[in-house]
């Protein structure tokens, strides 16, 4: 970054000397996929930690002074704070890193990678889900394989939303604004210590924004803010909160995010050789881009020819409705401006983005996005099949099967969702340094040599510690008043710590299905119920809130839940985050996924708990068409596409409570030793980590993105 531009990192906690540096710590995410370096805060004092939600800088502002002084003489904890700042220093000093030893050729290049929400620690709620969660994954993979990469988005004021659940089952939203000074996150500041901003046009006005810096261990992140006193009230509103459901809101976001984002980048200094464009919302980028060379003198053809080979675009919606478009009143109004900029006539910068519908043709941002990115992929193997036959019509003359669109699956950053025991375990048998080699497939061959007693005691603490965490979130809610009775029962509080748990938490969309469950209630019952094999379930996820169908099957699974047959074994935790997500993945004993084959892009919640040793049980869509092997899991339903829906969901659902009855169920419960262990169940445990914890990296991820999108993009650069 330009040396005349300032961080300005409010490190005023007032620490003890010997201590200090936990203040600068606090500012860097690198804490968050590090269990040492949280433990550090968590040790000074436990229960403030988890009243602060796991946010250091809250953390540091509140905690008390005897709580600090307290540590300074307890030996064991300052060896680990000296453990942890040689290793957090040699993370952000070394030059010895994957990129620098795999292409050296590139050491001057650089990566900016735009993506509409990063999820990175629930601390900063500035994501809704998947999709900003692998941003947040891609980013800290980025950092531990020192990839030269710089990220861009926007911060919103009131983050997503909060959610809580009526004792009807009605899903209710709360939004809430984000004192950015109790975050991890820096302003920058101009050579006369005021915000450092950009702007750009919009109808009949300019529009500022500031910029933020969170800081991802080596890869520093750049959010826009809109909020400005010299900007109009609504644009003020532009960033308040994520996926508006205005079109002039939306538009107007998502030219801030190409447009200005660029800007920030060159205001920056950064003169990146890639552009990655995560999804269409930052397409724009495109545009800005051609314009600096039409600026320079050359014609548009000449511009886009020069820029489309280093921008790089994943897509993740594999329905065209998901995919943002705008119609083209809106476009014309909104992108007078950018055609201007690059000189097009009307009709020519409509061409651009133009996708014909049964209703009038719509400027679709992934449309643009695919005709001028050379570099272009779906997120999993299925989704790529899917991509290809949807976008088919932008390449007429191509047949379906070679239309220019790859795929690289999705991965998960395997240190931030990993249980802590769970990593010493595989310290222990799989080697201390099998963190650098997460895809090496010999590595976790070993996972074979984990005792069978070890592996299971870590998966029965885990599942206590998730079965506390929704009673105490329980007893809270209660004490809080505003509850009926039956909605501490639905929030977990008979949750038994011992029998077979189920979980089911993502995002409610309607093709996710989360009510194929329900089909055959009295099913479900005489399963759950089973005296000598109780099976619980846990339900947890938010509706868009204007997407009322999904709200409805909230509603729908909600009222099961409270249903008094189900005697507590069916839960709902309400308001999912990351940290909800965390006990979930790490706690439950099977995950449930039941998506309309083909709409799952890919997932990664899946991932998350297969890597803690969690069995998957899923419809073949999205990822687990990759990972099952008939060994590690269980498949629900057929790998085909029906034309009928109604008859997809009797057979997935028929599907689903056979194996559950025949398969699972009796699995877990029979063939345990003297010692109470299920040999056949922790067989198919390791099986699982074997075959799913390296394939479903970002460790691999990442990898591939820089050998088969980023470096052709360097390569071409040099040419």
């Amino acid at each position: 970054m330009d040396s005349k531009y300032t961080v300005k990192v409010p490190n005023n906690f007032n620490l003890p000397r010997r201590i200090g540096r936990l203040g600068e710590l606090a500012y860097n995410l690198w804490w968050v996929w590090n269990p040492e370096a949280q433990l550090l805060y968590r040790l000074i004092d436990r229960t403030y930690w988890e009243t602060s939600y796991h946010n250091p800088v809250s953390f540091l502002r509140g905690v008390s002074r005897p709580a600090l002084n307290a540590v300074l003489n307890d030996r064991y904890y300052l060896d680990m704070y000296d453990r942890v700042f040689k290793a957090f220093d040699l993370h952000m000093t070394t030059t010895d890193t994957w990129y620098s030893r795999t292409v050296p050729q590139h050491s001057q290049n650089s990566i900016a990678y735009f993506s509409f929400e990063f999820g990175l620690h629930e601390s900063l709620p500035v994501y809704a889900g998947g999709l900003g969660v692998l941003s947040g994954d891609h980013l800290k993979e980025s950092s531990d394989l020192g990839l030269p990469l710089v990220g861009v988005g926007f911060v919103y004021n009131e983050g997503y939303f909060q959610q809580r659940i009526t004792e009807d089952g009605w899903q209710e939203t709360r939004n809430t604004h984000i004192d950015f000074a109790e975050k991890p996150i820096c302003p920058l500041l101009n050579h006369e210590g005021k915000p450092l901003t950009i702007s750009v046009d919009l109808p009949e006005r300019k529009v500022h924004a500031r910029i933020w810096l969170v800081q991802v261990g080596r890869i520093p992140l750049y959010l826009l803010d809109t909020n400005l006193e010299e900007n109009t009230p609504a644009d003020r509103q532009l960033n308040a909160r994520l996926y508006s459901n205005d079109l002039e809101t939306r538009i107007s976001q998502e030219i801030m995010l190409g447009v200005g984002g660029v800007r920030t980048l060159r205001e920056l200094g950064y003169n990146p050789t890639v552009w990655h464009m995560n999804e269409g919302h930052s397409a724009f980028l495109i545009l800005e881009r051609a314009r600096e060379l039409v600026d320079e003198g050359f014609s548009f053809e000449e511009a886009i020819g020069r820029t489309r080979t280093t921008n790089v675009f994943t897509t993740h919606t594999p329905v065209p409705a998901g995919n943002d478009q705008f119609p083209l009143w809106l476009l014309e109004k909104y992108g007078s401006v950018l055609a201007q900029g690059i000189k097009l006539e009307r009709e020519q910068f409509i061409d651009l983005g133009r996708q014909p519908q049964s209703w009038g043709d719509m400027f679709s941002m992934p449309v643009l996005a695919l005709k001028y990115s050379d570099g272009r992929n779906a997120v999993s193997e299925l989704h790529g099949q899917v991509s290809r036959r949807m976008w088919n019509f932008l390449w007429k003359d191509v047949d379906e099967d070679d239309v220019p669109i790859t795929h690289i699956t999705n991965g998960i950053h395997s240190a931030s969702w990993l249980a802590r025991r769970m990593r010493i375990l595989f310290d222990r048998y799989l080697g201390v340094d099998w963190m650098q080699k997460v895809d090496d497939l010999d590595v976790w061959a070993r996972a074979g040599n984990i005792p069978d007693g070890e592996l299971w005691a870590v998966r029965n603490h885990l599942k206590r510690k998730l079965a506390m965490f929704a009673n105490e979130r329980a007893r809270q809610s209660w004490s809080t008043g505003g509850v009926a009775p039956v909605q501490v029962v639905a929030s977990g509080v008979l949750m038994e710590p011992y029998a077979l748990t189920i979980g089911f938490a993502r995002r409610f969309a309607t093709y996710k299905r989360a009510d194929l469950l329900l089909q055959d209630f009295d099913r479900l019952l005489s399963i759950i119920n089973n005296p000598s094999m109780p099976v619980q379930i846990i339900f947890a996820g938010k509706a868009h809130p204007a997407d009322e169908p999904s709200k409805m099957i909230i509603q729908k699974v909600y009222r099961a839940v409270k249903n008094s047959r189900t005697a507590g074994r069916l839960i709902f935790l309400e308001d999912y985050d990351m940290n909800v997500a965390r006990y979930l993945v790490q706690g439950v004993d099977v995950w449930l996924n039941t998506p309309r084959r083909p709409n799952e892009a890919s997932g990664t919640s899946g991932m998350k708990a297969a890597l803690n040793g969690v069995l998957q049980f899923s419809t073949l869509d999205g990822w687990w068409r990759e990972g099952y092997n008939g060994r590690n899991g269980w498949a629900i339903g057929q790998d085909k596409e029906f034309d009928d829906i109604a008859q997809q969901d009797a057979v997935d659902a028929a599907s689903l409570y056979e194996i559950l009855e025949d398969q699972i169920v009796p699995l877990y419960y029979h063939n345990r030793t003297s010692d109470s262990l299920p040999v056949e169940w922790i067989a198919m445990m390791k099986e699982s980590i074997r075959t799913l914890a390296p394939q479903f990296s970002t460790h691999r991820m990442v990898k591939e993105y820089m050998q088969q999108m980023y470096e052709p993009a360097m390569r071409a650069v040099k040419k």
